[in-house]
C-alpha cells in the first residue's frame, strides 16, 4: 500500500487530462517491490503481489468525489470488504483496480493543474490523499445512498488437502454477505449542475473455504 501511495505522490494532472490509476502505478509485482497480501483472483481470496493497492485506489476515489471531479471509470470489489465500511461509510464507496481490466480514471475538468499528495502513516495505519488545484467554486454532494438485497453467504466449503496433517483445518477464504448498493453524486458550480452521476455496485455473497488435512 505504501509503495503504491508513494508512486502517486507529486503527480500532476493537466487541465483536460484523464488520470489512469493503472497507467500511473505501472507494473504491480514482486519485481517492482510489491509484497504479497490478500487479493481477489478467479473467484477466490488468495495471496498475491500488490495486495492492499485497492486501499489506495479506494482512498483516491473518495478524495476525487470530495473534490467534485468527474469519475470516468470505477469498479466495485467482487464482495463487500469490511474495512471499507468502517468509520460510518456504507457499502459502495470502494474502487478496485486490476490491470488491464479494472481501472480508476479521474478527469481534470478544471482550467488548472491538479496536484496529488499522499501521506502514509504506518504507526497509525492511515493513508491520506490531498488534491490541490485552483478552486472554481464547485461543491460536491453524495446522497440517496442505499444498500439493499442483502444475501447470506453460501454454506462453508471444505476441501481435502493431502499436504496438511489429518485433523487440521485451515481457513483460506472468508464469508461475506452479498448486497446491492448505489449512491448519487452531484457537483454544482455557479448554480449549475455539472455532474449528476449514479454509482451502482453489485457485491456477490462470498463463500468461506476451509482446507481439511488428510495426510497420515
Amino acid at each position: 500500500m505504501a509503495l503504491a501511495a508513494a508512486k502517486l505522490n507529486g503527480i500532476l494532472i493537466k487541465p483536460g487530462e484523464t488520470f489512469s490509476f493503472n497507467q500511473t502505478i505501472g507494473d504491480i509485482s514482486a519485481a517492482t517491490g510489491y509484497q504479497s497480501a490478500y487479493i481477489i483472483k478467479n473467484g477466490r481470496t488468495v495471496m498475491g503481489d500488490g495486495g492492499g493497492v485497492c486501499q489506495v485506489s479506494t482512498t483516491l476515489f473518495r478524495a476525487a468525489l470530495n473534490a467534485g471531479l468527474p469519475i470516468t471509470e470505477r469498479h466495485e470489489h467482487s464482495y463487500r470488504v469490511h474495512y471499507y465500511e468502517e468509520g460510518g461509510f456504507k457499502a459502495g464507496l470502494d474502487a478496485t483496480v486490476f490491470d488491464p481490466t479494472d481501472d480508476l480514471k479521474i478527469k481534470n475538468d478544471t482550467p488548472a493543474h491538479i496536484l496529488i499528495q499522499t501521506t502514509t502513516d504506518t504507526d497509525n495505519l492511515t493513508l491520506t490523499f490531498e488534491l490541490y488545484g485552483t478552486s472554481d467554486g464547485r461543491k460536491s454532494e453524495i446522497f440517496n445512498h442505499n444498500v439493499w438485497g442483502i444475501t447470506p453467504p453460501p454454506p462453508d466449503l471444505f476441501q481435502d488437502d493431502p499436504t496438511l496433517p489429518k485433523g487440521v483445518i485451515k481457513q483460506v477464504d472468508f464469508a461475506a454477505w452479498g448486497a446491492k448498493a448505489s449512491f448519487r453524486y452531484k457537483v454544482i458550480r455557479d448554480g449549475e449542475t455539472i455532474i449528476d452521476q449514479t454509482f451502482n455496485s453489485n457485491f456477490r455473497p462470498w463463500q468461506a473455504v476451509f482446507l481439511r488435512g488428510t495426510k497420515e
